[in-house]
């Protein structure tokens, strides 16, 4: 899987909307190999958009087609500040439910010192971790150079995310997490998204 992570800001969220439900019904049918897109905009004006492919070679067909080049000519228009994209084949997905059915999705992104072992962390204890979060439906990790990541996680709702953030942590799980928190290089930036437009081919 290949993943671009797009982010930028606006003072207009209807706009970019509006630009993401054109994009999916206007150039999308023609867009081979495209999986999904999670996207939103904070309330303080953050846009952020993790765009799924099947590989590299078909996100740059995409971007190489006339209609995309016109669209986002169009979309950049409702985007106030200089746009970020950043793009990774270290992907890793992780479904305990349906994530087109999230009603909250929050995306965090940080810097790891020991990337590896940070990803065998996160992938221990799956059903310990499935039943103490019945809240989280899935989730989608991407490396980014120099240790850096974003993680996005999709919730049934945020009442249920805040209510699983203030549950006690199973002995089990504790360890792990004290040793991710340990690894974690500076501050973790926390979007949460309270409408994620959650967008895949029909």
């Amino acid at each position: 899987m290949y993943v671009e992570v797009v982010q930028g800001r606006t003072s207009d969220p209807a706009a970019v909307r509006a630009a993401l439900d054109r994009w999916v019904q206007e150039v999308a049918p023609g867009a081979t190999g495209w999986l999904g897109t999670t996207a939103g905009v904070t309330e303080d004006g953050r846009v952020l958009a993790v765009v799924r492919f099947e590989s590299e070679e078909a996100a740059q067909r995409a971007a190489d087609r006339p209609e995309q080049r016109q669209w986002w000519t169009e979309a950049e228009q409702s985007l106030e500040a200089v746009t970020t994209v950043r793009s990774s084949t270290h992907v890793t997905v992780d479904l305990q439910g349906d994530p087109d059915r999230a009603g909250f999705v929050q995306v965090m992104q940080g810097r790891t010192s020991d990337p590896a072992r940070a990803a065998e962390l996160m992938a221990q204890d799956p059903d310990v971790w499935a039943e103490f979060r019945p809240d989280v439906l899935g989730s989608v990790t991407i490396g980014h150079e120099d240790g850096g990541y974003t993680v996005v996680l999709y919730f049934t709702s945020e009442a249920d995310a805040r209510e699983g953030e203030r549950k006690e942590v199973p002995l089990q799980l504790r360890a792990g997490m004290e040793e991710m928190d340990k690894l974690a290089v500076g501050p973790t930036d926390f979007f949460d998204l309270r409408e994620p437009w959650l967008r895949s081919p029909a």
